[in-house]
């Protein structure tokens, strides 16, 4: 988009001889131009689409591990209320354990210390036959009272048993539900920074989405307002055509492709030139296909990577016309060599030459740097001939 731009605004700045049949040609060419960016622009809006449906579904699936950890909170709380309860059954039936151990404990040592002797001293120790059968029945109401307390007892240790054992379910129970807690927060962990990736993502992509748009619908105005002069300029060349003298060759505007390269000036330097930097030439001049979106740019000279701050020379003798900053070049410098030549030099971290300064072959005019360059310290360069680019490879030893 940015070659196609400066190929108007050069038109009409350099090449005033420009005919109709070219500036149609330039017509076409940004007009295919503005239907591709339109078509990048539809291509990253369905990315956005995506991008943000998948935010819902993540989003969708963060509440529900959420509502999952939720639950698992309160079979945690229940289990441990139970385990609490338990506890306290435990102590309960541990004291009236021992409570009843205690009373056999008694009940055993007076059986002991009594005897049989002790049995008999109660049978015979009654007075009356009334009196010694309530004895007996007293003794047997002791015995029954034994025999209970020892029933109690055993009753007592088998539903503390039980107990541990139900604490020991519920105790295993509650690690299992710890760790499920533990395993249901990392995933909600891992889903947050999943989502916090995404959502960096989808905002670098809106930025990039928003500029590239704003930028677009910036060259859209430009190139709308070129599209009007150059169609003014065309109908103003063809009246005057219509109003002067037939055959006179003078009147006429001739097309750039039948202009052959004058073997005079700077087109008799064709093959002896030196590079304008020292560096490497990393794109070339002409047609490309642009890697990510299976399209096609157009390149009207080469770009040279070199270190910031590198001199960069003028190829040959001329004028500065133009040197001042230009959108999607950065500061650049434009050099009148007569006879139609021009050439262009762009991406300049300083220029040294200002408008209307006369410049030898060789002469330094700026320095590398990376002003509106993509790919960090560069040249960008171009040889213009009547408004036209020419490969400037062959130009140079």
């Amino acid at each position: 988009m940015r070659h196609i731009l400066l190929i108007s605004c050069l038109a009409l700045i350099l090449a005033p001889s420009l005919c109709c049949a070219g500036a149609k040609e330039e017509l076409q060419t940004i007009k295919k131009q503005i239907k591709e960016k339109n078509r990048l622009i539809s291509k990253t809006q369905k990315v956005e689409t995506k991008v943000s449906g998948e935010l819902v579904q993540i989003q969708k699936t963060l509440a529900e591990k959420q509502s999952s950890l939720v639950s698992l909170g309160r079979d945690l709380a229940s289990v441990e209320k139970g385990i609490d309860k338990t506890l306290v059954d435990i102590e309960s039936e541990r004291q009236e354990a021992e409570r009843k151990r205690a009373q056999i404990n008694r009940r055993v040592a007076a059986l002991y210390k009594g005897g049989d002797t002790g049995n008999l001293r109660v049978f015979f120790s009654s007075e009356s036959f009334p009196q010694m059968t309530e004895n007996l029945r007293y003794m047997r109401s002791i015995l029954e009272n034994d025999r209970k307390l020892f029933q109690q007892y055993n009753e007592n240790l088998q539903r503390l048993n039980l107990l541990k054992q139900q604490l020991e379910q519920d105790a295993t129970r509650k690690e299992g539900i710890r760790r499920n807690i533990e395993a249901k927060k990392r995933e909600i962990e891992q889903e947050k920074s999943k989502k916090a990736n995404y959502l960096v993502k989808v905002r670098q992509d809106k930025q990039q989405y928003q500029a590239s748009l704003k930028e677009l619908q910036a060259n859209a105005g430009r190139l709308q307002s070129m599209i009007q002069k150059l169609e003014a300029r065309s109908r103003k060349a063809y009246s005057s055509k219509a109003r002067g003298k037939a055959g006179d060759n003078k009147a006429q505007v001739v097309s750039p492709r039948s202009v052959a390269v004058p073997n005079q000036g700077l087109g008799a330097q064709k093959g002896r030139l030196s590079l304008p930097v020292k560096g490497t030439i990393v794109d070339r001049y002409g047609r490309h296909k642009h890697p990510e979106f299976d399209s096609f740019t157009v390149s009207n000279g080469i770009s040279v990577s070199a270190p910031a701050g590198s001199a960069i020379h003028a190829i040959y003798d001329g004028e500065v016309i133009f040197a001042n900053y230009f959108k999607g070049y950065g500061n650049m410098i434009i050099v009148d060599h007569g006879d139609g030549f021009f050439s262009l030099y762009a991406h300049a971290s300083s220029m040294t030459k200002r408008v209307g300064a006369k410049v030898s072959k060789n002469e330094v005019l700026a320095s590398v740097g990376d002003v509106d360059s993509s790919k960090g310290p560069m040249l960008y360069f171009e040889i213009r001939y009547q408004g036209k680019p020419v490969d400037p490879s062959p130009w140079f030893r």
